[in-house]
């Protein structure tokens, strides 16, 4: 029988924990827990002493935070991990269902299933954009004209809301890239996935629910860190995909932003002439980034793992 952990990072979780956790059984669970400043780890602690809880002393991120709970389950003797978000709930069989298919196509590293709202009423909206016509021509096709459903569809990318991976999958892929705190970092493991020959994969008739329709997301931060955030972010999505080989782009960046700082000083526009250096600076720290991270995901092992 294979052996089956669950990891949760946590941040803040008070809304969601009894409804997610209920939804895990019978399975062991590991929390991570991202520096929370409302009561998740002492309410984890006083209600579910079979939950093993590895608080962290701050907020280090989804992907790392994930990370300790994929080297903890690993060490334990994982045959499977499956990170399920905290504010996202299991359908009855849903884990067994996918490690049934996944033991008849052991190709594929990651699988997901389908993923609902929160009332389980309709498709979860970004869900809906990952298995749209570019992902998989036939998924909406097959729905909708009653095909026969395939046992998997196949897709570039699936959110990480809720992903089971395979231990082989980690042994050669390793877990997330550090460069990534918060967003970009899923996107980025299902392209090293995909460069190391395994395959991602949607399985049909099997749900989660995810519970954010609802919320008020934070909005991007205002004026430069805004757009300096967003911008690290986006480069880093695109030109740490190891599946491109030329990322020299960036450097075409960062000359462009130290001429237009050149351009705008003489100009005697400093306040803007300011912001273009800030640019450059940001994008060579970027581009010393990802050079060391390519580097690395193009190699197999269990990268970014203690194991």
């Amino acid at each position: 029988m294979s052996k089956i952990f669950i990891i949760v990072a946590t941040y803040n979780a008070i809304p969601w924990l009894s409804k997610c956790f209920k939804s895990t059984k019978p399975y062991s669970v590991v929390v991570v827990d991202n520096n929370s400043i409302d009561t998740t780890v002492s309410f984890i602690k006083d209600n579910y002493a079979s939950i093993s809880i590895l608080p962290q002393k701050e907020n280090i991120g989804f992907g790392a935070a994930n990370n300790i709970g994929i080297s903890y389950a690993l060490r334990q003797g994982a045959d499977y991990v499956f990170l399920l978000n905290q504010d996202a709930y299991l359908e009855k069989d849903t884990i067994e269902k996918l490690i049934e298919v996944h033991k008849k196509n052991d190709n594929f590293g990651i699988l997901s299933p389908i993923h609902l709202n929160g009332k389980g009423d309709r498709l979860d909206q970004n869900f809906s954009n990952y298995v749209n016509y570019a992902a998989n021509p036939d998924f909406y096709s097959d729905f909708v004209l009653k095909k026969p459903l395939p046992i998997v569809y196949k897709v570039p990318f699936v959110n990480a809301a809720g992903w089971l991976i395979s231990r082989q999958c980690l042994e050669t892929i390793g877990g997330f890239d550090p460069v990534f705190f918060h967003y970009g970092e899923d996107d980025n493991y299902c392209q090293r996935v995909l460069f190391h020959g395994l395959k991602i994969g949607v399985v049909p008739k099997v749900f989660l629910k995810h519970d954010r329709e609802t919320r008020i997301f934070k909005q991007e931060l205002d004026g430069e860190k805004g757009i300096f955030s967003k911008q690290e972010r986006e480069v880093k999505m695109e030109y740490a995909n190891i599946n491109i080989e030329d990322f020299s782009e960036v450097k075409k960046l960062i000359k462009k932003s130290n001429k237009t700082a050149i351009k705008l000083f003489i100009k005697l526009r400093f306040k803007s002439s300011k912001f273009y250096r800030m640019e450059a600076k940001l994008l060579k720290k970027i581009y010393s980034e990802i050079e060391k991270s390519r580097l690395l995901n193009k190699a197999k092992g269990p990268t970014y793992l203690d194991l």
